[in-house]
């Protein structure tokens, strides 16, 4: 394993006397809230696209499928190459390619060029998901589950507001509405094109000073290996659930409570904003108390809740969501700095591989799901779903990584 990327190599030399980069953490949390909040419109508008375009649940989920999949298969190529060459500037790109598929979707008169913009956005998300980690980290000062949580929940509450936006612009002045939101991502640009200079100055600050032998893992290769097949699944577990709320829970509001498509988006609102209140809680837990009692704690402990969620009245479907939103997204940041702690010096492969698989599998989850709401219902689809935070118990078998490094 290479582990003498020129970003990293001197970095566990340093952890002690660097501190926290304030300002670059900000603003690439602010940049990841309004990349996200741009990703966030297209299920939130699949109420006005269903109807515009008379799809059905099958057609719903290929959208979401396409717009995962660009953005899934890409990462880990992403990452992998700039973990050999950083590139600063990536991550303005990243932004041009959302700014087209917004532009795409604002105009779009056909279902072929819905997937065309969909793809576009995921090509965006791809270019920008693993750089923007490796900043995150770079700029944590060591303290790295404080950093990819900051990181995470500026993505989280973008996911929360781009419903809440959609309910109030894009459901009252139509499809074309979606164009506004171009100013967004030429603001998200701005910022980026400021970080891409400070993470420039830093790489080359970093090539400027003596090297230090990088931290390698004491664990054998195919440990390691069986390690992150866990954390894979588990990933797999928490964003095939994910997308059933993301995707179809407006729909299963709708369907359940003869709720308004406003009031429903209202409801998906409050679970998103659960999601990263979440978020933030996790990465500095696991800062203190170690990341595996965090993944256990995230995953299998929603199992309960979510049992409960398909039997549920409206206030407590509200309850319920909110606690299965606050609980599971604490997992993430937990599960990305565990395996970063796995596979050192390997940030942007890693960050690309885990982002590239949630998306991936959210992608996988809303195509599955939609077939099988068309087959059945969607209320049997929440009843069956309720089940995959089990694999929650997989986390029995990941190694203690924090003890072996102490």
């Amino acid at each position: 394993m290479d582990t003498k990327s020129p970003a990293f190599a001197a970095a566990p030399a340093r952890v002690s006397v660097e501190r926290v980069a304030v300002p670059i953490l900000a603003a690439i949390s602010v940049s990841h809230l309004l990349n996200d909040l741009i990703q966030s419109l297209l299920p939130a508008i699949y109420p006005i696209l269903k109807a515009n375009f008379h799809l059905d649940f099958g057609q719903i989920g290929l959208l979401t499928l396409t717009f995962q999949l660009t953005a899934s298969l890409l990462q880990p190529l992403v990452g992998t190459y700039t973990d050999k060459k950083p590139q600063p500037f990536s991550l303005v790109l990243g932004m041009g390619f959302t700014l087209g598929g917004l532009l795409t979707l604002s105009q779009a008169g056909s279902y072929p060029l819905l997937l065309v913009g969909a793809a576009l956005v995921g090509m965006g998300s791809s270019v920008f998901h693993p750089e923007s980690s490796r900043v995150a980290r770079m700029a944590s000062g060591g303290r790295h589950g404080l950093a990819q949580s900051v990181f995470q929940v500026g993505g989280n509450a973008g996911s929360a507001l781009g419903p809440l936006l959609a309910a109030f612009i894009v459901v009252p002045f139509g499809q074309s509405s979606i164009a506004w939101f171009s100013a967004v991502a030429l603001l998200a640009m701005i910022i980026l094109f400021n970080v891409g200079r400070w993470y420039r100055a830093k790489l080359a600050d970093l090539k400027a000073k003596p090297r230090a032998a990088a931290t390698s893992s004491t664990l054998s290769k195919k440990r390691i290996g069986v390690s992150i097949a866990i954390l894979m699944l588990l990933v797999f577990s928490k964003n095939f659930y994910t997308a059933s709320i993301s995707s179809y829970f407006t729909f299963y509001l709708i369907s359940k409570f003869q709720v308004s498509v406003q009031e429903a988006q209202i409801y998906l609102f409050v679970f998103l904003g659960a999601v990263a209140a979440g978020t933030v809680i996790g990465g500095p837990i696991g800062d203190r108390i170690g990341r595996r009692y965090v993944i256990w704690i995230s995953i299998l402990g929603v199992l309960p809740f979510t049992l409960m969620l398909p039997y549920a009245s409206l206030f407590w479907t509200t309850v319920l969501s909110v606690i299965i939103g606050l609980v599971l997204a604490s997992a993430f940041s937990a599960i990305l700095v565990y395996a970063t702690e796995l596979v050192p010096g390997r940030v942007g492969t890693i960050a690309g591989l885990f982002f590239g698989l949630s998306f991936g599998m959210g992608g996988l989850g809303a195509a599955v799901l939609g077939q099988l709401a068309d087959m059945t219902s969607i209320e049997t689809v929440y009843k069956i779903v309720s089940f995959l935070p089990a694999i929650g118990l997989l986390t029995y078998f990941l190694p203690k990584i924090e003890k072996a490094r102490a």
